[in-house]
């Protein structure tokens, strides 16, 4: 990872940057120094963790979701809708293969899946991991998070593998498509630098497929291709999102 340093912050946990930065294999800079350096820092503070680079700060912040999980506002989740199975006994379990910062797993946990995340790439496990952790604290999402499991791995090597078969998989690549929103593209140029947009979308389906789903869901851009090029069974749509459903 050339250029990513961590940086201990105001109130950060010096013992948690050297673990992390051990774990990352990359140095720690001195307090007050990385933020100005031309690469990547993610910063340890009394807030948690953050990617911070040019300028722009990146954080897995799930508080922000409280409103959404409210039962109201969730059964209105496009993506909640689109896993749904109607008629199956017992919980619902759903794979998150690319899970990112994890929104649309925690609605999924929030409407009773047990949820597995993948993320492949390390500094965006770990600002989710952060998240997960200070989201366990908080009594408005501790039982959603609970049915939440997060694993730093590929997921394309790891679905044929899972050592049981999900109801629903969930995909959401990364899309390099043009967007308005100013703060989105902050986002997406944060994350762009660490995790490119999907090389391999045949390979995405046929991992899952493999893990033997009921139904996989993939997240597309409302005017986006189908991925690889595969016409869904039915699909769930917003304004500026949709969810490709793939019944099995």
């Amino acid at each position: 990872m050339e250029g990513l340093v961590v940086e201990v912050g105001a109130g950060g946990d010096a013992s948690r940057a050297q673990e992390l930065a051990a774990r990352l294999g990359v140095p720690v800079a001195l307090a007050g120094t990385a933020a100005a350096a031309s690469g990547l820092c993610l910063l340890v503070s009394e807030k948690g963790l953050s990617l911070e680079g040019g300028g722009m700060s990146l954080a897995a912040d799930l508080s922000r979701m409280v409103p959404r999980l409210r039962a109201g506002n969730l059964n209105r989740e496009l993506v909640v809708r689109a896993a749904r199975i109607r008629g199956v006994a017992g919980p619902l379990t759903a794979v998150d293969a690319t899970a990112g910062m994890g929104e649309d797993s925690l609605l999924l946990a929030a409407a009773g899946f047990s949820v597995t995340l993948f993320e492949r790439d390390p500094v965006i496990c770990a600002l989710l991991g952060d998240a997960l952790a200070r989201a366990a604290a908080d009594p408005a999402l501790a039982e959603a998070v609970s049915r939440m499991e997060l694993r730093g791995e590929d997921s394309v090597p790891a679905l044929p593998a899972l050592g049981f078969s999900p109801d629903v998989v969930l995909l959401d690549p990364m899309f390099p498509e043009r967007r308005k929103s100013a703060a989105v593209k902050k986002k997406l140029q944060l994350i762009q630098r660490l995790e490119r947009p999907c090389d391999d979308e045949h390979g995405l389906m046929d991992a899952a497929r493999a893990a033997g789903p009921r139904r996989i869901v993939v997240k597309r851009p409302a005017k986006g291709p189908w991925l690889a090029g595969e016409k869904p069974s039915y699909t769930v749509a917003g304004k500026a999102i949709r969810y490709d459903c793939y019944a099995l």
